[in-house]
């Protein structure tokens, strides 16, 4: 493993922890998505999954926050913001999980987990 992957991979695991914070403030998820794109064809292909899970994490997330501010004035908007917390902690576990044991994304096109 060269220094460049090593720096690659501390890239991808900042990403997550950026999005984990976006919880509470938004913009650094912005800022992780940017990164993603940035960083995500210099990648060795095992982390160039890491990238597209990220990337996808960051669309599909916005559109249940957009969803969810609409439908805000019912209670089904806040059970959607509720469970977007629940599903970007669990989509950042396991990316990180991942990237610890150096191993690629399972699944990247899911909109789950």
């Amino acid at each position: 493993m060269t220094q460049s992957d090593n720096g690659t991979i501390t890239t991808a695991k900042v990403i997550y922890v950026l999005y984990l914070i976006s919880i509470v403030s938004g913009i650094t998820g912005v800022i992780g998505v940017v990164m993603a794109y940035v960083y995500r064809d210099d990648a060795p292909a095992w982390l160039r999954s890491h990238f597209r899970w990220q990337i996808r994490t960051f669309w599909i997330g916005a559109g249940m926050l957009i969803l969810g501010t609409i439908f805000s004035i019912v209670l089904i908007g806040w059970l959607l913001i509720a469970f977007w917390v629940i599903w970007l902690i669990i989509r950042c576990v396991k990316g990180l999980r991942a990237v610890d044991q150096q191993q690629p994304c399972q699944d990247v096109e899911t909109w789950l987990f």
